[in-house]
């Protein structure tokens, strides 16, 4: 089947109460993945960087998104700015580590140089070269903003405005304490569809966090870009889960937080880097805090077994879509409205 028949395949406007899944050859065919990798991840806001690690001049921090090298650099003049990790002369990566502190993005293949800025300033050996113009030949910057605790970038210049769309997170109470990293057998959108459910596998799933969630009161509600599930804590206090499009996660709880940032490595391969926070992050309470992850750790377990088993099921010849719950699933019709809006315009 042709590209544009497996996307069109998907028919984004039909309410939710007749809607279906997106189809299984999203999940698993090779040319989704790279149209998505031109949409999908190009023209959105990703999560580059936290804004901690990025406090004072000369703090920089690489990533990778939709394929590319990304390094993010507080300036000497404390701007904050982004730029393709890519040197100018050869296309090495001018900054190797993740993250660090430096006085100049230097790289380590023939010594070009850049400033804090992004500029050009030293290119050894080049005596002799005709029409080079060294103040063209700075590294090239991407599109940079700031919300809450995070630094997001574009690759796209059109990416969709953030202003006065996005919700009030209360998270300046919190302080970062780990990162941790997992690695999931399935398609990237089999995990955020199974965060997107609306709690429909938990009472099934995941025994101990329904112990302590009200399923019953699990809310759903679903904003432009971004969708917000809440459910009443047992014995008291609110569990909030935002997901923001296409592919980052905020769990805000009484005196804890942490993030999900879901990275495609594959078509049927998915690494999502946990964040997380507490309200006390120090040594006294690590051995408190370290219970915690490793509560939230056997819920990523469950998960990652189910959604290998889904994208096992994905890809067999006997399933093509599935119903949507009205009551639990109107994120996910969100998301995979979303997704065909950005694919179809890639088309």
């Amino acid at each position: 089947m042709h590209l544009r028949e497996i996307i069109q395949s998907y028919n984004a406007d039909t309410p939710l109460e007749e809607a279906s899944t997106i189809p299984s050859s999203w999940y698993v065919n090779p040319d989704v993945a790279n149209l998505e990798r031109q949409t999908v991840f190009s023209r959105s806001w990703q999560v580059a960087a936290r804004l901690e690690q990025l406090r004072d001049p000369g703090s920089y921090v690489t990533s990778t998104i939709a394929g590319e090298p990304i390094v993010v650099v507080r300036g000497e003049d404390k701007t904050l700015r982004a730029f393709f990790n890519v040197c100018r002369h050869h296309a090495a990566a001018v900054m190797t580590a993740e993250s660090g502190q430096a006085k100049e993005l230097r790289c380590p293949y023939h010594g070009w140089t850049y400033s804090l800025e992004g500029h050009l300033k030293t290119a050894p050996d080049l005596g002799g070269i005709c029409n080079f113009d060294r103040k063209a030949t700075g590294l090239v910057q991407i599109n940079l903003t700031q919300w809450k605790d995070w630094v997001w970038i574009s690759l796209s210049a059109d990416a969709p405005s953030t202003s006065g769309k996005l919700p009030d997170l209360q998270t300046n109470h919190l302080h970062w304490f780990e990162r941790r990293r997992y690695h999931v057998d399935c398609n990237w959108k089999v995990f955020v569809d199974n965060y997107l459910d609306g709690g429909y596998h938990v009472p099934h799933l995941h025994h101990g966090l329904d112990s302590v969630l009200d399923y019953s009161e699990y809310q759903i509600e679903p904003g432009d870009r971004y969708c917000l599930q809440w459910s009443p804590l047992r014995p008291a206090g609110r569990a909030l889960y935002y997901w923001f499009y296409p592919n980052f996660m905020v769990n805000l709880y009484p005196d804890a937080m942490d993030t999900n940032l879901v990275v495609p490595m594959g078509i049927d391969r998915t690494e999502i880097i946990f964040d997380f926070y507490f309200t006390d992050a120090s040594e006294e309470a690590r051995e408190h805090n370290l219970a915690r992850i490793a509560l939230s750790e056997k819920i990523q377990e469950e998960d990652v077994d189910i959604c290998r088993s889904v994208q096992r099921g994905l890809e067999s010849r006997s399933y093509t879509s599935g119903r949507l719950s009205v009551r639990r699933e109107a994120g996910e019709h969100l998301f995979h409205r979303l997704l065909y809006s950005d694919l179809i315009s890639g088309l």
